[in-house]
């Protein structure tokens, strides 16, 4: 009866307290993550609309003893034909060319540039001189692929840094044979820009994606009406100009580009050994797995030992090295790891106050295992 009379008890309590009210703190679920919505500019470029790259051989002048020596035969060769140009005529063997470098003058030409806008250029020595501060640069031809002049470049260059010293010793800061001129091209011809064909625009994702291009195909069509947008494969979508927008193109582009789309990331982990970086994407994911990391420390030091003859001996002193090794195992640390996330896996690695090397050692043997639901990448 006792028994009976305890258990109806446990039972009165046991519904008293599920019949009370749950705290907010308790009742309220985990928030998920909000989802990270980037717009189509950012992930995907209109097709036809890109930068051209040009490039050409120039000299830069002014320099204070610091450009290509005379063994650089071209440097000369260069300079005779640009005073032969003005009437001088004089061999490249009667020139010092200390104050004169050969560069090499690259730059990107932008879609949409019109004659007379300015570019930035690149200038790198291709002689052995040992700095370009203070030369300018002289009316130097930027040529495209097809061999066409697009634009000139003049003016002084700006290598942020300096190199001084002597034939003791040498400082310098940045890199001082290379630079650039901010504004330093003149644009000369333009290049057609073809963004529209056959009364469509194409748009490149910059990483192609299954998922993120229909993610992003369905954007399109919600904001623009339905069959707007078509897929072509991972990498291309097809977007069919509304009528009446023909002569509006860059109302449509710029709404096109605003439109928010959640990009799909792939699993990946990027290793740097050289660093000792590691970036880890955040749809990694860990399997069950135990992992066991220790090191073993092998010291080797060479002590001298000197060999003396005898008093009445004959011979000569003699210092020799005798090695001596130390190994030096450091306890090996085991930690399991149960269905982990990247989060859950930088909590363990940090908590354990691994190196970087460490990680990179154990995310490969990880892997390796089959542990690792993601690509790993060692760069």
């Amino acid at each position: 009866m006792r028994i009976i009379l305890l258990m109806l008890a446990l039972c009165t309590i046991a519904s008293g307290l599920a019949a009370q009210p749950q705290s907010p703190q308790a009742a309220a679920p985990t928030a998920p993550r909000p989802a990270i919505q980037t717009r189509i500019k950012e992930l995907a470029r209109i097709a036809g609309v890109r930068n051209n790259q040009l490039f050409g051989y120039g000299l830069v002048v002014g320099l204070d003893s610091s450009g290509d020596s005379n063994q650089v035969a071209f440097t000369a060769r260069a300079v005779a034909n640009m005073m032969q140009r003005f009437g001088i005529t004089l061999s490249s063997e009667q020139l010092k060319t200390r104050n004169v470098a050969a560069v090499i003058v690259t730059a990107d030409l932008p879609a949409f540039t019109r004659e007379g806008d300015r570019i930035d250029v690149l200038v790198s020595s291709v002689g052995d001189a040992r700095s370009l501060q203070g030369g300018t640069l002289l009316q130097t031809p930027l040529q495209g692929a097809d061999g066409e002049v697009y634009a000139v470049a003049q003016g002084p260059v700006s290598i942020g840094g300096f190199a001084a010293g002597g034939p003791g010793a040498n400082i310098s800061r940045n890199h001082p044979t290379a630079g650039r001129i901010p504004n330093g091209a003149i644009v000369e011809r333009e290049v057609p820009v073809t963004a529209v064909e056959d009364g469509f625009l194409s748009l490149r994702l910059m990483r192609p994606d299954f998922s993120t291009a229909a993610r992003m195909v369905d954007a399109i069509n919600r904001r623009l009406g339905s069959g707007t947008a078509t897929p072509v494969d991972a990498g291309a979508i097809r977007v069919r100009i509304p009528s009446g927008q023909e002569r509006n193109l860059v109302a449509l582009v710029a709404q096109l580009e605003a439109i928010p789309v959640e990009p799909d990331m792939p699993a990946r982990v990027i290793v740097n050994e050289r660093t000792g970086t590691v970036v880890i994407g955040g749809h990694a994911v860990i399997a069950p797995v135990a992992v066991s990391h220790g090191s073993l420390v092998v010291e080797i030091a060479q002590e001298p030992v000197i060999s003396q003859p005898s008093p009445l001996g004959e011979g000569e002193t003699v210092v020799t090295q005798k090695e001596q090794t130390r190994v030096q195992e450091e306890e090996a640390t085991v930690f399991p790891l149960q269905a982990a996330t990247v989060e859950d896996l930088v909590k363990a690695l940090n908590a354990l106050r691994l190196t970087p090397r460490d990680i990179i050692a154990i995310l490969q043997a990880i892997k390796q295992a089959g542990a690792l639901q993601a690509e790993l990448e060692v760069i």
